[in-house]
């Protein structure tokens, strides 16, 4: 009994070395050669896919995120390209951002303050506007943010030389409340 039970143990073996084998060679059978996998990108590789140029491609732009070389500190940042305010507090942490429709008249890049708020005035586009706040003059046109009364935010008239810079009026609101004479206004490009 010693001896047929060590012959079915060594018939097992070899049964199983030929199970091991055909499965092998089904396998190399199937899988790509090392040229194929050097052409292929893994799919867990975390390198950053490649353009047609074979640069990488750069992440793309968060459009709420605030801009780089905004300044520090409490501030409003008007983005020209972007059409877009944020509000940033003592910490650089942005409090509120909205969208903006600029006026036909822009104030260069760089540092400016608030010089006077008006809390109801008729725009120089004629519109009933509310919460002015102004912070510079370009070629005798006052630039300042505001919110039409009706809510509206149409492009302006490009035949018209305009500075209002109009929100919506929650924007507006929250550009009156945290706004006052004096505080920082940083308009990057």
């Amino acid at each position: 009994m010693a001896r047929s039970s060590s012959g079915f143990v060594a018939g097992l073996t070899v049964a199983a070395v030929a199970v091991i084998g055909v499965l092998a060679y089904q396998a190399s059978a199937t899988a790509p050669s090392p040229a194929e996998l050097a052409a292929k990108p893994s799919k867990t590789s975390a390198a950053p896919s490649a353009a047609p140029s074979g640069k990488p491609t750069p992440p793309a732009k968060d459009p709420l995120a605030l801009p780089v070389n905004s300044g520090t500190g409490e501030r409003v940042v008007y983005a020209l390209k972007d059409r877009r305010v944020w509000l940033v507090d003592a910490k650089n942490q942005v409090v509120q951002t909205f969208s903006v429709m600029p006026s036909t008249v822009s104030p260069p890049p760089g540092s400016y303050a608030v010089t006077s708020r008006s809390g109801a005035v008729r725009g120089s586009d004629g519109v009933q506007i509310e919460h002015v706040v102004r912070f510079a003059t370009v070629q005798d046109v006052s630039i300042g943010f505001s919110a039409a009364v009706d809510g509206s935010t149409p492009k302006p008239d490009p035949s018209k030389r305009t500075g209002g810079i109009r929100m919506k009026r929650a924007d507006g609101d929250a550009m009156w409340t945290f706004a006052s004479i004096g505080s920082k206004v940083v308009v990057v490009s």
